[in-house]
């Protein structure tokens, strides 16, 4: 008699780096159920620490696991070098998470050597990554910006989490410890919205293939969460989670849209409606909108929204809008007036959320004129006449008279 077959999806979560490992730290911490997790470090020592199901120390030969010194070269050939290892740990899965904190060595440089191997092994392959916080200096800035460039090229969807939108979400007191820890929880929460949505029974059920419809070769990704308790609370968390800080841009124009909606046992059917219909008023008109109901009785009174959005034309989200999201409806109306009388062209683009011709009437008659004038007579007098005077020792005699 044949062996039982296992029809459950296989969903592999691999932590690469310092952070990528933080973070499964923190999903094994909270019971994130139906997904195996990978650690793979440079570190040994981190390894160590790590509670997840498989380690790989992709370090021991070229950096005698003491880590990747922040050099992303060095976690790419890391990673390089083992390549067969990772291949054997990710054989048999469906799903393949890959999460990183980009800035540093083992995360930046092996996080798309894993991403490239997963795929080519016919996973769905997401990629899930902080960009570091600003305090963390330029470099760490710029390595993270070209990892993050180079990984979407290596994955089906891309979800970048920019760590200084947390500050707007913390409290002036938090510690840099809790700071980082916030940031394992955004990561947990991108991760846990869509294997909730395969692993979890729900009210409205989804499977592997649903998910796979809106995510396989979909590019950049925006994530937004919310939560929210009392009257209105599934749509005023789904407000919460289309103008999440967390969102660099707008869900105008996604073409796919995971939904994911918790909520205990009292989760309303036409809370879940309303909900629902304010996300997809502000996705694409046509955008595949994959829905789920999950009920957690440990939320309580809570309802939880997570949206994913992708599938974005050109493949990268609408920019422009990003301050009116991630600001909210009731700060959209300040920057009105100072719009108008300084008249850049960028703040008339954040506005344009009413008719999108304003923005073409606005610069077309007062912006030029205003420019041509300004410029040509302020910057030439001002470039010239600074640099001799203050190069030169003839300030003290002609400077009082002259320049006046």
């Amino acid at each position: 008699m044949a062996a039982p077959q296992n029809y459950l999806a296989v969903i592999k979560v691999i932590g690469v780096g310092g952070g990528g490992v933080n973070a499964i730290n923190r999903m094994i911490e909270v019971g994130l159920k139906g997904v195996e997790f990978i650690a793979i470090n440079t570190d040994a020592q981190a390894l160590l620490m790590s509670d997840a199901d498989v380690k790989l120390d992709v370090g021991r030969e070229l950096t005698r696991g003491l880590g990747a010194g922040a050099n992303p070269a060095v976690g790419r050939k890391a990673a390089e070098d083992h390549r067969e290892e990772i291949e054997e740990v990710l054989k048999g899965a469906d799903m393949v998470f890959v999460t990183a904190g980009e800035g540093g060595g083992t995360g930046t440089g092996g996080a798309p050597v894993v991403a490239n191997i997963a795929r080519s092994l016919g996973a769905l392959t997401i990629g899930v990554v902080t960009r570091p916080f600003t305090f963390e200096g330029r470099r760490r800035a710029n390595q993270a910006e070209d990892g993050i460039a180079e990984l979407r090229e290596e994955v089906d969807t891309l979800i970048v989490i920019p760590n200084d939108r947390l500050l707007s979400i913390s409290d002036r007191q938090v510690s840099v410890l809790d700071a980082f820890k916030s940031a394992d929880q955004v990561l947990l929460s991108g991760v846990q919205g869509i294997t909730d949505l395969i692993t979890t029974p729900g009210l409205i059920n989804l499977d592997f293939a649903d998910v796979k419809s809106v995510m396989s070769e979909a590019g950049s990704a925006l994530m937004g969460i919310g939560s929210a308790r009392g009257d209105d609370r599934a749509v005023a968390a789904a407000e919460m989670a289309i103008s999440s800080p967390l969102l660099e841009a707008s869900i105008d124009g996604a073409r796919g849209v995971l939904l994911s909606i918790s909520g205990g046992s009292d989760l309303g059917l036409f809370e879940i409606n309303e909900a629902a219909q304010l996300v997809s008023e502000a996705a694409h008109p046509e955008a595949n909108i994959i829905f789920g109901a999950v009920i957690d009785d440990a939320l309580g009174d809570e309802v939880r929204v997570t949206v994913i959005a992708a599938g974005f034309d050109g493949g990268q989200p609408p920019t422009r809008r990003e301050t009116v999201l991630g600001v909210g409806a009731g700060k959209r109306e300040e920057p009105a007036p100072s719009a108008r009388n300084a008249e850049p062209v960028r703040q008339t683009s954040t506005l344009g959320s009413v008719p999108p011709r304003e923005e073409t009437q606005a610069p077309a008659e007062p912006v030029p004129s205003a420019n041509e004038s300004s410029l040509p007579p302020v910057s030439p007098p001002h470039v010239p006449t600074a640099r001799p005077y203050q190069d030169s020792q003839a300030e003290e005699l002609d400077v009082p008279d002259f320049l006046k």
